[in-house]
């Protein structure tokens, strides 16, 4: 998942997309139908901390220090 791969609470990917915690857990959960305008605002917040949506699913960020 990738509010797991940033570390981020429900409560921290609500903050950053600027939505309800109870919005976020919905969306999680597959209850309803999500607002087009949440979905988005939810993959805008993913995308800027490097999560990237391709048609092969989700790309996370590398993650831990760099070996080079």
């Amino acid at each position: 998942m990738a509010r797991a791969a940033l570390d981020w609470s429900i409560r921290d990917l609500a903050r950053q997309a600027a939505v309800g915690v109870s919005t976020v857990t919905r969306f999680e959960n597959g209850q309803g139908e999500p607002i087009p305008a949440t979905v988005q605002a939810i993959k805008l917040a993913l995308e800027a901390e490097g999560i990237r949506f391709t048609e092969h699913g989700v790309e996370m960020p590398a993650l831990g220090g760099n070996d080079e």
